[in-house]
């Protein structure tokens, strides 16, 4: 099971990324310049709403969203790890969905955001930080 504190580890360990907390909703995200890659995501009345319309339901437990880098991708996550990874109808046509902290481990949660943090980082710093780590 990660934890919000591992998110955030992971996270701010990557180059360029800042914390930034939502100044209406108090919600905590990670940011690059050209974007946020992932940040907590709890319901929306609207969420629940359309959920229970479809005889689903909110998880128990903290949910973040992340970036993926396209609707294929998507769809194949979706499909390979449903008891961990979700979506809504908010994210429809959108390259985003939600993870379960609760269910997750922090090899794959590191996994998630380090994927969702290249849809956003320069090219060129997301190939540096990729061959430092021996995974380009």
């Amino acid at each position: 099971m990660a934890t919000v504190d591992d998110l955030r580890e992971i996270a701010l360990a990557l180059p360029g990324v800042l914390e930034v907390t939502d100044g209406h909703t108090g919600t905590v995200a990670w940011r690059v310049k050209s974007g946020m890659f992932t940040g907590l995501r709890g319901p929306r009345a609207t969420d629940l709403r359309q959920l229970d319309e479809l005889g689903r339901s909110w998880p128990d437990g903290v949910v973040i969203g992340v970036r993926t880098a396209g609707l294929e991708e998507k769809e194949a996550l979706l499909a390979a790890e449903p008891d961990v990874l979700f979506t809504i109808p908010h994210y429809d046509g959108y390259p985003g969905l939600l993870v379960r902290l609760d269910v997750i481990d922090r090899e794959r949660l590191a996994e998630l955001v380090t994927d969702s943090w290249l849809t956003r980082a320069p090219v060129r710093v997301g190939k540096e930080w990729l061959a430092e780590h021996g995974l380009e």
